[in-house]
């Protein structure tokens, strides 16, 4: 497992904001990863934006479209997360889709992230079964490539979680992202299922966002992980979102505490 990953989640239940790379700007991204690390954000999420992210709800697509707009490129992202890394120690993942890989170059995205110091991966159009496809790259070069089990995925569920690495990304409902009132209650007997099998920790995605949520799930997860709440502060506030976001990680982070 990535070192700097599972330090995250030794220190406690680890708090994880998605953010859409680009969106409103490039540098708005850079001070947001820098100023929700000092709120207390465990990991990091980088959306790479694209044209057609199928698990995305309307929050983050418009987002995705933002960026595109103003001209993000996955180069450039590489170029913010190597000028991040002069200062930020927590884990920074990329979460995109397996076209933009693809369309880098399998071999040649890995190097780079691994080079700039993208700790891992998430590919969600990538299921189970067809990992294998960046599993050998993921290996070589030290990125991390994280899996995804969804409600819907109780028979695959410990077949998953025994393969899984860094943490287990679990989708606490069903459908695209975006927040909820309620979440999917089979989510605790998914991290459950989880746990028999391997000590991957588990982190809850898909809907969370508030402190009480989050200390909920809290409760039987490792982590929890918050995009489209975020997101949406970005939309609403553009280049002056920055305050907010770090108020509400820091919010979010608190609602997590004495929890071990």
């Amino acid at each position: 497992m990535n070192n700097r990953i599972q330090q995250a989640f030794a220190r406690g239940k680890a708090f994880i904001p998605f953010i859409t790379g680009g969106d409103p700007d490039l540098e708005t991204t850079g001070e947001l990863v820098r100023e929700m690390e000092a709120a207390g954000a465990d990991i990091i999420e980088i959306g790479i934006p694209f044209s057609d992210p199928i698990a995305e709800g309307p929050v983050i697509q418009a987002a995705s479209e933002r960026a595109l707009q103003g001209g993000t490129t996955v180069d450039k992202l590489f170029d913010l997360v190597e000028e991040l890394r002069k200062t930020v120690k927590i884990p920074l993942l990329f979460m995109g889709y397996a076209n933009s890989v693809f369309g880098y170059g399998a071999e040649k995205f890995f190097e780079k992230c691994s080079q700039v110091g993208v700790d891992g991966l998430i590919l969600p159009d990538i299921p189970f079964e067809e990992k294998d496809e960046f599993q050998d790259l993921s290996e070589k070069y030290q990125v991390t490539l994280i899996s995804m089990v969804a409600p819907t995925s109780s028979q695959r569920a410990r077949a998953i979680a025994r393969e899984a690495q860094g943490f287990l990304y679990c989708v606490s409902s069903l459908g695209v992202t975006g927040v909820r009132e309620e979440l999917h209650q089979q989510i605790s007997d998914i991290v459950k299922q989880a746990k028999e099998v391997s000590e991957v920790p588990c982190a809850i995605g898909f809907g969370i966002s508030t402190p009480q949520q989050a200390r909920e799930m809290a409760g039987f997860a490792d982590g929890v992980i918050v995009g489209s709440a975020i997101v949406k502060l970005v939309e609403a506030k553009g280049r002056d979102c920055v305050p907010e976001v770090r108020a509400y990680v820091g919010k979010m982070k608190e609602a997590l505490k004495g929890f071990m």
